[in-house]
């Protein structure tokens, strides 16, 4: 097994602010508190309101036919579960992404990821009259994959997958698909109706049994994310030094496309291509527990399902008794960051 290493930024400075944090076990402990706290809130908060006793006996005494119960039960609780999903899985899958790319600035967006399951949608939605948000899910999900698999087998081609080349395979790809998903789109007023809903990322609409489909590769994605914490410390060293250290660096970037492959699709598919969540999680992850991986991905997870859940809170009582989507309050938080960062001068060398 790889010796663990010191814990450094990625562009391999040492954490200097290490000593003034927490310690990682708290800090993910509180997070995971936090995230109780907002879907609790998910269950109750809304345009109508739900007492918390209520919220419990939903669940401990349910009585048929009360209308409190059936807001919390049938769509409150299916909402919460998939906003936990999908903002798990954008928060890990950004996480390994700036990791394996070295890049900070890395996301599903960044690789072509977001476009690939645009275009997948797009097409159910023109060609096979697809209209439900459970018909986009394998839409969604293998036009996600493809983009994905597509980005790394070209920017592996002669030389390896290095964060430069799969950064503008990644671009490239989106250049490529915009065009197409532009087209479709004009052709249709239907079709840009529903993909509208889509794309901007939105909770509304998606039942458990959306969950029930995903939630295995979901799993199989967090479990090689887990595998691939610790060599991403090694892997922010440089290649030739985790090479020195044990790292099989062939098998850490299969292992990281298939991961990256599975939760990106995933997340796409139950919620759409919500922009920026995964960049701000990964980096308020860094900031709490540094750049220790085996610490920063989950907490970036947790991280990730918190905004998520709370972004669907707030879009249901900001213009209440209509809703503001999910994904355009993510947004509002995420470009905040991605400003910051750009300021700050930590925008990635490409």
């Amino acid at each position: 097994m790889p010796r663990t290493a010191t814990v450094t930024h990625p562009t391999g400075a040492p954490d200097r602010r290490q000593r003034r944090r927490l310690p990682p076990a708290a800090t993910l402990g509180i997070a995971v508190g936090l995230l109780a706290l907002v879907a609790i809130a998910s269950l109750a908060i809304g345009a109508r309101q739900v007492p918390f006793d209520v919220v419990v006996q939903a669940f401990t005494a349910p009585v048929p036919g009360d209308p409190d119960q059936v807001v919390v039960r049938d769509l409150r609780l299916p909402r919460a579960i998939i906003g936990i999903m999908a903002g798990a899985a954008f928060g890990v899958v950004a996480a390994i992404l700036q990791g394996a790319t070295r890049n900070p600035l890395a996301d599903p967006g960044l690789l072509g990821i977001n476009a690939g399951a645009s275009l997948a949608v797009v097409a159910a939605i023109a060609f096979l009259g697809v209209a439900s948000p459970f018909g986009f899910i394998w839409f969604a999900f293998g036009g996600a994959a493809l983009a994905a698999v597509v980005v790394f087998l070209i920017g592996s081609v002669g030389g390896g997958a290095s964060p430069a080349r799969l950064a503008l395979t990644g671009a490239a790809v989106t250049a490529a698909t915009t065009p197409l998903i532009t087209l479709l789109l004009i052709r249709d007023v239907g079709t840009l109706s529903q993909y509208r809903f889509w794309s901007v990322g939105s909770l509304a609409g998606r039942g458990l049994e959306t969950a029930s489909v995903l939630w295995p590769f979901l799993a199989a994605g967090l479990v090689l994310a887990g595998w691939l914490a610790g060599r991403m410390n090694l892997l922010a060293l440089g290649d030739d030094v985790a090479r020195g250290l044990g790292v099989r660096l062939s098998t850490t970037r299969i292992v990281t496309a298939v991961a990256v492959i599975v939760l990106a699709a995933t997340a796409t598919s139950l919620a759409g291509p919500i922009a920026l969540l995964g960049l701000a999680v990964a980096h308020a992850a860094r900031g709490l527990v540094g750049a220790d991986y085996r610490w920063l991905t989950p907490l970036a997870g947790v991280l990730g399902a918190i905004v998520l859940v709370a972004a669907d809170v707030i879009g249901r009582v900001v213009v209440a008794p209509a809703e503001l989507e999910a994904g355009i309050v993510a947004a509002i938080v995420g470009a905040p960051v991605l400003i910051a960062l750009v300021r700050r001068g930590r925008g990635a060398s490409l």
